[in-house]
C-alpha cells in the first residue's frame, strides 16, 4: 500500500477535540480522521513554517483556481472564479449566511436527521428550525415532497440548508431530486444552502451532484459551501470557499462574511488546500477504497452479531448510520453506558433530530484495527446493556 492507513496514530494530549479520552478507551464519534495528510499538503504546510514568518494572510488566486479545477475535472461542474468567497469554515459560513439572510423567528428549513450544527447555526441566531422530515421506510431514506413543499411555501420561510450529500445518512441526492427541490425553493422565493463538505468521501465508483450543476434555477437561487477539510483531513485549518454564482446574493453573502470577520485566511490554509487538491488526488483514492472496505467490515460484522439491528446503505461520507433494534429502550442512554463501561465514544443518533433516536453515528476513518477494537466493544455493550 503506498499510503499507510493501517497505521494507528496516538492522537491524546494533542488537544484533539475527538481524542478527549482516557487511557485505554477509544473515539469514534466526532467528525475527523485518524489518518495523516497527503503528503503534498504536509510538505505544503512544512515549506509555509519553515518560512518563519506568520503575518495577516490573502487569499491568493490559486486557491480559488484548485477549487474551480477540482469541480470541472471531478464533479463536471465549471465554477466561476468569481463566484467564489472565501471563509473560515463551512459552519461559520452557514451562520453568518442565516444571519444575513433571514430575520429573527423566520423559518429554515433542514431535511431532519441531519448535522446537528444546523440546529445551532439557526437556534442561536433567533431563527425557528422548520424540518420537513426524511421518510425512514424498509432500511432507506427519501423526501416527502408534499412536506417539503408545505415547509417551503410557508411565508415565514426563507431559507433551506440542505446536505449534500447527506449527513449522518450518507445519501447521495441525484440530480432529478437536486431539480425538484430546485423547483419547489424557486417558486416559493426560498433560497437554498447546500452544505457539500462530505461530497468526495464516496464509495469507489461513485459520486455527487453539485446542488448548482444541475440546472441554471438552482444555480442562480444557490448558496454552496465546499471546503477541502473533510475529505482531506484539514478541519484544523479551518478554512472553506462559499460558491454564489447570482451576483446580489453573492454581494449580500460577502457582506455578511466580512460582518462577522470570518472571511480572512489562515496563514496555512490556503497552501494546504492548494496542495490537496492539486497534488492529492491518488491519495484520496486511496482513502476511499480503505473507508469502504472498512463500512462493509462494519457493515458484515453487525449483521452477523447484532442482526436485529440494521446499517443504512450509503455511498457517501465515512460516517455508518445504524438503526438499534427495539430491545435498546434508550438509545442515548446506551450510548452513555458504551463510553461508562466500554470505554467506546460514538454519537447518539437522537442529537441529529427526533427522528434520529433510535439511531448511533460511527466514525470508521480510522485504522482497521481500530474498527475492529470499536466494534467489539460495540457489541460486548450491547449484550451487556440488554441484560
Amino acid at each position: 500500500m503506498k499510503y499507510d492507513f493501517d497505521k494507528v496514530i496516538d492522537r491524546t494530549g494533542q488537544c484533539s477535540m475527538k481524542w478527549y479520552c482516557k487511557p485505554g478507551e477509544i473515539s469514534m464519534g466526532i467528525a475527523d480522521m485518524d489518518f495523516q495528510v497527503a503528503p503534498a499538503i504536509q510538505n505544503a504546510v512544512l515549506k509555509k513554517a519553515e518560512f518563519g514568518v506568520y503575518g495577516y494572510a490573502d487569499t491568493p488566486a490559486a486557491y480559488f483556481d484548485a477549487y474551480r479545477n477540482w469541480w470541472k475535472k471531478y464533479h463536471n461542474f465549471d465554477m466561476d472564479v468569481n463566484w467564489m468567497i472565501y471563509s473560515s469554515g463551512v459552519v461559520p459560513a452557514i451562520s453568518s449566511i442565516v444571519r444575513k439572510l433571514t430575520t429573527p423567528n423566520e423559518n429554515v428549513v433542514i431535511q431532519s436527521p441531519v448535522y446537528n450544527i444546523f440546529y445551532n447555526s439557526i437556534i442561536n441566531n433567533g431563527r425557528r428550525v422548520y424540518s420537513s422530515d426524511l421518510v425512514y421506510k424498509d432500511g432507506q431514506y427519501s423526501i416527502d415532497w408534499q412536506d417539503l413543499e408545505v415547509k417551503l411555501s410557508n411565508p415565514q420561510t426563507s431559507l433551506m440548508i440542505l446536505c449534500n450529500p447527506h449527513n449522518p445518512v450518507g445519501k447521495i441526492w441525484d440530480k432529478e431530486t437536486l431539480a425538484r427541490i430546485g423547483e419547489l425553493a424557486y417558486r416559493y422565493h426560498v433560497t437554498v444552502v447546500s452544505d457539500e463538505i462530505h461530497c468526495d468521501i464516496t464509495r469507489p465508483g461513485t459520486s455527487y451532484v453539485p446542488f448548482a450543476s444541475v440546472n441554471e434555477i438552482n444555480k442562480q437561487i444557490s448558496i454552496t459551501c465546499l471546503s477541502s477539510s473533510k475529505a482531506f483531513n484539514c478541519a484544523g485549518l479551518q478554512c472553506a470557499c462559499i460558491v454564489v454564482p447570482d451576483g446580489n446574493l453573492r454581494h449580500k453573502v460577502w457582506r455578511g462574511i466580512n460582518t462577522d470577520e470570518v472571511g480572512e485566511a489562515n496563514h496555512f490554509a490556503c497552501d494546504a488546500t492548494i496542495a490537496a487538491f492539486n497534488e492529492s488526488r491518488d491519495w484520496l483514492e486511496a482513502l476511499n477504497a480503505y473507508v469502504y472496505a472498512n463500512r462493509d467490515y462494519a457493515t458484515a460484522f453487525i449483521n452477523q452479531h447484532m442482526p436485529a439491528c440494521h446499517v443504512v446503505d450509503a455511498d457517501a461520507t465515512y460516517l455508518l448510520w445504524v438503526e438499534i433494534d427495539e430491545s435498546i429502550d434508550d438509545v442515548s442512554a446506551f450510548v452513555d453506558f458504551l463510553e461508562e463501561n466500554q470505554g467506546l465514544y460514538i454519537s447518539a443518533g437522537e442529537g441529529y433530530g427526533e427522528n434520529g433516536k433510535r439511531f448511533v453515528r460511527i466514525n470508521l476513518a480510522t485504522s482497521k484495527s481500530m474498527v475492529e477494537d470499536g466494534l467489539n466493544r460495540f457489541y460486548q455493550g450491547y449484550l451487556n446493556y440488554r441484560k
